[in-house]
């Protein structure tokens, strides 16, 4: 399913543990780091599409975890020719994504990377939220970026117990974009999308 610029459309996880530390994802037999994410079925919502691949991706669903955000439009990348099948070249140029942040309310034990038959993951680690993009495939980079940023606001306050730390340290970053839209403000889907 493609839109008439040759996007398909997608959604990202960005999934948090309690230390506001980040699911990241070893691609099965590569060297490649990622967040889960997936194409949107015809007539799935973003948000039934980020449920469905949670759960085929990482083994979690609905219960382990909360929404805390998601992004306000598309974020974009294109794919390299050299990565399209040979037979989408000229109509396939890329992803278009909706990205949520999600924070986990289970157990590390509550993941399982062989919830299907066709695992996406052979390994996986939580990392500090801003990761390392060398690691991520170099045509995702820029939208792994814009995420990262646009969602950064939404990340909860942690409560140190430890007198000696500050309540609530985040990294500094760079605000780019507008912002991100808060879930519950989300009235409409993103132009270009149905209801479903």
């Amino acid at each position: 399913m493609l839109d008439r610029e040759g996007f398909r459309p997608n959604v990202g996880i960005i999934l948090l543990n309690q230390r506001n530390e980040v699911f990241w994802g070893k691609r099965i037999r590569t060297h490649s780091w990622q967040f889960p994410q997936g194409g949107i079925k015809h007539g799935e919502t973003p948000e039934q599409a980020m449920f469905r691949e949670l759960h085929e991706e990482v083994g979690l669903t609905p219960e382990h975890v909360r929404i805390l955000a998601r992004t306000r439009d598309w974020l974009r990348y294109e794919v390299p020719e050299h990565f399209i099948r040979r037979d989408a070249r000229g109509h396939y140029r890329g992803q278009k994504q909706i990205w949520f942040l999600l924070q986990m309310l289970g157990r590390d034990c509550d993941m399982n990377l062989r919830a299907t038959d066709h695992p996406e993951f052979d390994a996986w680690r939580w990392n500090e939220y801003w990761v390392p993009l060398e690691a991520v495939i170099e045509f995702k980079r820029g939208v792994y970026e814009m995420a990262l940023t646009e969602l950064a606001r939404y990340l909860p306050r942690i409560n140190h117990h430890n007198r000696y730390l500050r309540a609530g340290m985040r990294p500094a970053h760079r605000e780019r974009n507008s912002g991100p839209m808060p879930l519950e403000a989300t009235a409409t889907p993103p132009e270009g999308e149905s209801q479903g």
